[in-house]
């Protein structure tokens, strides 16, 4: 199952967010720089796309289904997105083969925005992984930001990690939380399928989003590992010990979670370890800096004892 933001037509767990973003738009208020904050796999960048699409097919002949928060397979604006020749759409994100969003990237975001519309249709331009900025390149991005052209909206996406204030101070944050048990549901429905079954009643119990569950799924699956028989301790040394976040870019997200929780629920006494550890997770998301040093300390001093 392809779980790309951009492919997904039924929009789970989010209602009241869209609904949000729905009324607003229609009363014209809708803020034209908007910055969604939350843990990753949350659906952050799947409601912008519903968004989007409502906004851009209010007037066609399939437009989105608001009852149902689904886009219709038939659904122009939908198609156009998928195939990367919509007009009035841009997405802003850090490439597979790069650690950053690059300068370049947002000079070319410049370029397009100078191009004359050919159609009445608001302009969208969705930047994820905001995280992945360097310096020169949200110095750039502030410069749009500051004054958009009429008629253009701004969705930024932020996986709780701490950006730059004067980046955050120019939009308006919408925080984008669910529940375990909210997420276990969306999960559910994403992946049609009985997670109770499939996944340690340990690891349940930590908070997963309904991305990362379906990720872990994905991971259990590729590589015949039975998690519903690992506890999260020997979850996180099979995954370092076999180098599996190497080969699977999911699970290079994943293997941070799975850490902290770890580190949250046993070592509560060790405050200072917990601590270092955790600093050292937050410059190694940051910074994309290299894994092995921290691995290797982490499975000598922590999982060793």
């Amino acid at each position: 199952m392809n779980l790309q933001p951009y492919n997904q037509t039924k929009l789970y767990g989010l209602d009241k967010y869209f609904n949000q973003f729905k009324d607003l738009y229609k009363s014209n208020k809708l803020p034209n720089k908007i910055l969604l904050s939350g843990p990753k796999g949350t659906g952050k960048s799947t409601l912008a796309y519903h968004l989007i699409n409502y906004v851009f097919s209010l007037h066609e002949e399939n437009p989105y289904k608001t009852k149902d928060f689904m886009i219709s397979n038939e659904n122009q604006s939908f198609r156009l997105i998928q195939q990367n020749v919509n007009p009035n759409f841009t997405l802003l994100d850090v490439t597979p083969e790069k650690k950053n969003i690059d300068i370049k990237q947002v000079r070319q975001l410049i370029t397009n925005m100078t191009k004359t519309s050919l159609n009445t249709k608001p302009r969208f331009v969705l930047i994820d992984n905001i995280e992945f900025f360097n310096l020169n390149s949200i110095n750039a991005l502030l410069k749009i930001l500051e004054e958009p052209s009429k008629n253009t909206y701004f969705i930024l996406i932020n996986n709780c990690v701490k950006i730059l204030s004067t980046l955050k101070s120019r939009c308006l944050e919408f925080k984008i939380t669910l529940s375990n048990l909210e997420s276990l549901n969306v999960a559910k429905k994403l992946i049609d399928t009985n997670i109770d079954e499939q996944i340690n009643k340990d690891l349940i119990n930590y908070y997963f989003t309904p991305g990362k569950i379906y990720n872990l799924i994905k991971f259990s699956n590729e590589f015949d590992i039975d998690i519903k028989n690992l506890g999260l301790k020997d979850l996180i040394y099979l995954i370092i010990d076999q180098r599996y976040y190497k080969k699977d870019s999911s699970i290079r997200y994943l293997i941070f979670e799975l850490i902290e929780f770890y580190l949250r629920y046993n070592l509560n006494s060790k405050f200072s370890t917990y601590n270092y550890f955790i600093r050292k997770i937050e410059n190694l998301k940051k910074f994309n800096l290299d894994q092995e040093s921290f691995f290797l300390e982490l499975k000598s001093k922590m999982l060793n004892e």
